[in-house]
């Protein structure tokens, strides 16, 4: 079992969360692909509810502000123990704030950004609320990466932010994809330089047991699926909700599991 239980290392994907028109649609959504149960949060938090997994937060949904828009991909937060060094950091790379660090009550201290390719991610400090305390499980985040037509000045911008050291991926030759490693080695996801995708975007990948029954349970609940297949790393399929919002699902082979 992947439980986390303090503050990812710096630079981690450590949350996800996603805004959408119908709150109470995504959430019948999300429980018949992944099993998940929900905390639903005040009306003084716009409704920001916990996504649990035997009990412990894997992700947020909340109410878009506005009802007729949806977020195309979820949103990805690394963890950082200094928010405001870290943000400082971004725009010194040539990154742009779009929310100021800001003090979420006793939670903790986030900020958003968008790097200089036009992708946006999120930085948690946490405090009371850690991120994802159930990762690389069925039902919970497994990786993210990101998809540019233009990789070569994310790849400086991670590397310069988060200290990443970048490695080509000779499993898969005939694409231009570069591993981004912490300093201590740990894979946090990887860059996608690909050509005919409309814009960056940094795209959300959940471990499940079995793609297949995944994609039926997600076609009976109102979404759509697409490029089922199956890759070095297991057979992945790519998940539409019922909003709009795309993310990508894997069942990993025992041997890759972590």
């Amino acid at each position: 079992m992947s439980y986390v239980t303090g503050n990812q290392p710096h630079g981690t994907p450590t949350w996800i969360d996603l805004g959408v028109p119908d709150l109470e649609r995504a959430m019948d959504f999300y429980r018949a692909l992944f099993g998940w149960e929900y905390e639903v949060g005040p009306a003084e938090s716009g409704r920001y509810t916990m996504c649990l997994l035997r009990g412990r937060p894997v992700a947020g949904i909340m109410p878009h502000p506005d009802p007729d828009a949806t977020d195309r991909w979820w949103n990805m937060y690394m963890a950082t123990n200094d928010c405001d060094g870290t943000a400082k950091r971004i725009t010194d790379a040539g990154g742009t704030l779009i929310q100021a660090p800001m003090d979420v009550m006793d939670q903790g201290r986030m900020a958003i950004a968008n790097d200089p390719v036009g992708a946006r991610f999120g930085l948690w400090q946490g405090h009371a609320h850690i991120g994802c305390e159930i990762v690389n499980e069925p039902g919970s985040l497994v990786r993210n990466d990101l998809a540019t037509p233009d990789p070569e000045p994310a790849r400086k911008f991670y590397a310069a932010v988060f200290g990443y050291t970048l490695d080509l991926n000779e499993d898969l030759p005939d694409f231009d994809f570069t591993f981004l490693r912490r300093p201590d080695g740990h894979e946090i996801g990887g860059i996608f330089g690909t050509p005919d995708v409309p814009f960056s975007a940094w795209q959300t990948t959940f471990e499940v047991a079995d793609t297949d029954a995944l994609v039926e349970r997600a076609g009976a609940a109102g979404g759509t699926s697409g490029n089922l297949m199956d890759t070095p790393y297991g057979r992945s399929a790519e998940i539409t909700d019922p909003f709009g919002t795309g993310f990508s699902v894997i069942a990993r082979p025992p041997e890759q599991q972590s």
